[in-house]
């Protein structure tokens, strides 16, 4: 991850805890922008039950980081580009 993009996730998530901030991140590391990645995927690299994983997806779309995607079944989503 450049330190561009480190920057600009930290600022669009600012109002996240620091253990939030620290998902993003890990979740960016493995899908950047074009990974698309559904609750399973988060509930697994994150080891985050599901209603955890399904309350990470909901801020992430909250706050304009992440957007859901067609064509790869539903509830499947990727990192927004700025």
């Amino acid at each position: 991850m450049n330190l561009h993009t480190n920057l600009d996730l930290t600022q669009r998530g600012s109002n996240f805890s620091v253990k939030t901030t620290v998902h993003i991140h890990k979740l960016f590391e493995m899908f950047g922008f074009d990974g698309v990645f559904g609750r399973s995927a988060v509930m697994e690299l994150l080891e985050l039950k599901g209603s955890g994983a399904s309350k990470f997806l909901s801020n992430l779309i909250q706050a304009d980081i992440i957007e859901p995607v067609s064509g790869h079944g539903k509830g499947k989503y990727k990192f927004k580009k700025v």
